[in-house]
């Protein structure tokens, strides 16, 4: 298996005033390409930090962060939005979709960005939208949606550009329990067509979808383990 995320001596400080509030204290992960893993911890266990590294969304104080080879710890801004339009597909709990903007036009937002022509953009837009079940509902602005159908959007978008990482933020965290689990069947459906899945999560319903729980507690890794 080849390493898609190789994590060293990840450490991350933030000035509060003239205190330094120490966030990660030294973090070491690898994780492997098509591995589905859950990141747990309570709340202020630094997994929003540790996800928005994982991202790209932010740099460390100290270590290295490589992506699939790459070393991403000291990227200028622009070379990080390169990274993340290519590499990663973000899913959020609030789905973060223009609202004006029907759902075919959402989910080929990040090829325009990629340099993808029209064609290009509105035809595997069609299939990922398909491939996610809303066929139907292509024209849809994301007010004529319910939640579950938007969430659908989202994850079309994070896959269009075929990333490296599908990286998901409390997914299901604004669904009901239904529609929670017919997202996660979808997450299940995505690992198994080879995509690397990394879900934020602090259900525990939620995280035994994964093939492997790591949970963080003041930020440092507490346990690393596979799910059979």
């Amino acid at each position: 298996m080849s390493l898609v995320i190789k994590i060293r001596g990840i450490i991350r400080n933030f000035p509060l005033g003239n205190e330094l509030v120490k966030v990660l204290k030294g973090i070491d992960l690898e994780i492997e390409r098509g591995e589905y893993v859950a990141l747990m911890g309570p709340s202020g266990s630094g997994k929003s930090t540790l996800m928005n590294l994982l991202g790209c969304l932010d740099t460390p104080t100290d270590g290295t962060y490589e992506l699939n080879g790459k070393d991403v710890s000291n990227m200028s801004q622009d070379e990080l939005a390169e990274i993340r339009n290519k590499e990663i597909g973000f899913v959020f709990q609030t789905f973060n979709l223009l609202p004006r903007t029907t759902a075919l036009d959402n989910v080929a937002l990040p090829m325009v960005y990629a340099g993808a022509t029209k064609e290009e953009r509105k035809n595997r837009a069609e299939k990922v939208l398909t491939n996610v079940g809303l066929a139907d509902r292509m024209d849809h602005k994301p007010s004529q949606l319910s939640g579950g159908q938007r969430q659908r959007v989202a994850i079309g978008r994070a896959l269009v550009n075929k990333p490296s990482i599908i990286l998901a933020d409390e997914p299901t965290g604004n669904l009901d329990s239904k529609t929670s689990l017919e997202i996660m069947v979808l997450f299940d459906d995505i690992h198994k067509k080879g995509n690397t899945v990394i879900i934020v999560t602090h259900e525990e319903d939620i995280a035994k979808y994964a093939h492997r729980v790591i949970r963080l507690v003041d930020g440092m890794v507490s346990s690393d383990i596979r799910n059979q």
